[in-house]
């Protein structure tokens, strides 16, 4: 696959999450939030199972025990991330959950940096800075006093994106994405139905009455979106694959003016052009930097460049 092909199956991932957002939020108004994350998760381990025993058979090579406890690991980063997301949304606001689970764009970078001295290409900091500033004002542009559920998103945001960097570092490697899917998704199920039964009440009749929520986040925003987020991060980079999944809010905006008629600021169409441009940005400044490089690598040893040299590497 293509690094662009790759970038597409993000932008796709990220136009599902977008979607789903209004599913995600309202069917807490029936479903606890833990047993939320269960059902999510466990419908979309079913979603990818077909899927996971395909490329099983198609394997070159077999996971071995330390492939499986990287996908436990990368289980455990997802159940937290989206744990303390369905219970901060309890408290938080839709305006305060949608800017401050945007911080993983700039926390991926960051977080690289201070684990594994990970430097990022240089155009990957602004661009981060300026699809964050697009998330802020594609969500109303302010933050109302910080409750205890913004705090929980706060965290959701750090885990989504140790989430992403993991993906890369241990997902690649395996060589086999729909298998780490499969396993990240029943360590959800599981966790979420553990603390969900020792924890919380959930009747029957609530579950059913959230059942198109639950199965569009189940099979579609989990199963799909998640899938989608691991196959793609094989080709391009975390830091990258943060700001391109960073469109969910702008599929967010464009979704709700489609199909609830709701009206968007001026405010928010700036925010929607930042985020843009960072997607912009982040795919062609580098490739053109690549291009230029090339050039001037093909050019006669007293003509590379303006200057008489080559231009350094990214």
């Amino acid at each position: 696959m293509t690094h662009g092909r790759a970038n597409i199956l993000l932008l796709l991932a990220g136009a599902i999450w977008g979607f789903g957002f209004v599913a995600q939020s309202t069917a807490m108004a029936s479903v606890k939030p833990f047993m939320f994350v269960a059902i999510r998760f466990f419908l979309a381990a079913l979603t990818v199972l077909p899927l996971a025993i395909r490329e099983a058979k198609n394997a070159r090579q077999v996971l071995t025990q330390r492939d499986y406890l990287g996908f436990v690991f990368i289980g455990l980063l997802l159940f937290s991330g989206a744990a303390l997301q369905q219970v901060g949304m309890l408290t938080s606001s839709v305006t305060n959950a949608g800017f401050l689970t945007g911080l993983y764009v700039v926390m991926v970078p960051i977080l690289g940096v201070f684990l594994f001295w990970q430097w990022p290409h240089p155009v990957v900091w602004p661009c981060a800075l300026t699809a964050l500033a697009g998330i802020y004002l594609l969500s109303g542009g302010r933050l109302d006093g910080l409750t205890v559920g913004d705090w929980l998103i706060v965290g959701c945001a750090v885990f989504w994106a140790l989430q992403i960097i993991f993906i890369n570092r241990i997902g690649v490697q395996s060589g086999r994405p729909i298998m780490l899917c499969l396993v990240q998704y029943l360590v959800c199920g599981i966790l979420g139905l553990l603390v969900s039964m020792t924890s919380e009440r959930t009747e029957l009749f609530s579950i059913l009455a959230a059942g198109p929520e639950l199965i569009f986040a189940g099979v579609l925003s989990s199963g799909v979106g998640f899938t989608l987020q691991a196959v793609g991060q094989r080709f391009t980079t975390a830091p990258q694959a943060a700001i391109m999944l960073s469109s969910e809010a702008l599929f967010a905006a464009i979704f709700g003016i489609i199909l609830l008629g709701e009206r968007l600021t001026l405010q928010g169409l700036v925010g929607c052009a930042l985020i843009f441009s960072a997607m912009i940005a982040v795919e062609l400044i580098p490739m053109l930097r690549n291009k230029s490089r090339l050039e001037d690598q093909g050019r006669p040893a007293g003509n590379q460049g303006k200057s008489g040299h080559v231009l350094p590497g990214e």
